[in-house]
């Protein structure tokens, strides 16, 4: 659906994109996640057409950006970071103008609206000025003018950015249900909008595309466990390293004789099931346990320090 193949952008001598090679499939939920000055913004500018590459080519919906703008922009719904509302419109005059200027058919407008409203739950404030809605409503109208059109992809730039808490949530619980009907790309720093959410993660440093992520990985990887047992590492390790569940296992120095810390690394969804059952066929009580997951932190600080 998106494809973009060694896009670069200079200004001057600074690099802000550089040779960044990436492709969003039909139906992806997919985050752009980097520090600030990272250069998302300016690929997502280049994505929607409003900033030119200085090299590479980018394939939205199999039309070019520059050559082909027209029937690629008609695809894109785009919330920039800063929500281009009018705020002395009403938000159903605004979404009105928005219509008219993606060629929605006229006698299907109020229609369109209405079911975009239902969708986005602003129903309620159709009628009132954007100026007097609180900051979590006005990026739910933004979201909406991104909808006008039908658009098969939704590329949003920081869209929680300002947002409390609960606003945030609410938001981003949005976003899973626009995901069954569109293709979306989530720019943000903020961990929280990539996890529970997006099925894929692109980290951005410096202009490079460093990490591609699945996080269905990162959800359902591997498990490091970390156990204390009564056994004498020597008998233990040889265990261990002999069930299929168990990936990896070292062993930590321990200050008490006949006790094994280990770290255990398992595929396994559930390894503490596993080595509850192994401890009892020893009679080795375990006498501390605990679990860990890498979690999309741990992978984003580690790409920063690579």
């Amino acid at each position: 659906m998106i494809k973009l193949n060694s896009v670069s952008k200079r200004y001057g001598q600074l690099r802000a994109l550089d040779q960044f090679t990436a492709e969003i499939q039909k139906g992806e939920l997919v985050g752009l996640l980097g520090p600030n000055g990272a250069g998302k913004t300016t690929l997502m500018n280049i994505l929607t057409g409003n900033l030119a590459a200085s090299q590479g080519t980018v394939l939205v919906g199999g039309h070019d950006i520059v050559f082909e703008a027209s029937k690629a922009k008609r695809l894109i719904g785009w919330l920039p970071e800063h929500v281009p509302l009018y705020t002395e419109m009403t938000v159903f005059s605004f979404l009105l103008f928005v219509c008219e200027l993606k060629q929605v058919v006229p006698k299907d407008r109020e229609r369109h609206i209405a079911d975009i409203a239902r969708l986005t739950g602003i129903e309620a404030i159709l009628k009132r000025r954007i100026g007097n809605l609180s900051k979590g409503l006005q990026q739910r109208v933004g979201l909406a003018q991104a909808l006008c059109g039908d658009p098969e992809i939704l590329i949003l730039d920081e869209p929680t950015a300002g947002l409390d808490p609960l606003q945030a949530a609410e938001f981003r619980s949005l976003l899973k249900q626009l995901h069954h009907q569109h293709t979306i790309l989530l720019s943000s720093h903020i961990l929280a909008d990539m996890e529970g959410i997006c099925e894929r993660v692109l980290i951005i440093r410096e202009g490079r595309l460093i990490r591609d992520v699945q996080l269905s990985g990162v959800a359902e990887g591997e498990v490091h466990l970390h156990a204390r047992i009564a056994m004498g590492k020597d008998r233990l390790l040889p265990l261990l390293r002999s069930r299929l569940w168990v990936r990896t296992v070292t062993a930590q120095d321990s200050a008490e004789a006949g006790i094994s810390d280990v770290l255990i690394i398992s595929d396994d969804p559930q390894p503490e099931r596993m080595l509850f059952s192994l401890a009892a066929e020893q009679d080795a009580p375990i006498l501390m346990m605990t679990r860990e997951r890498s979690t999309l932190e741990e992978i984003f600080l580690e790409a920063m320090k690579e």
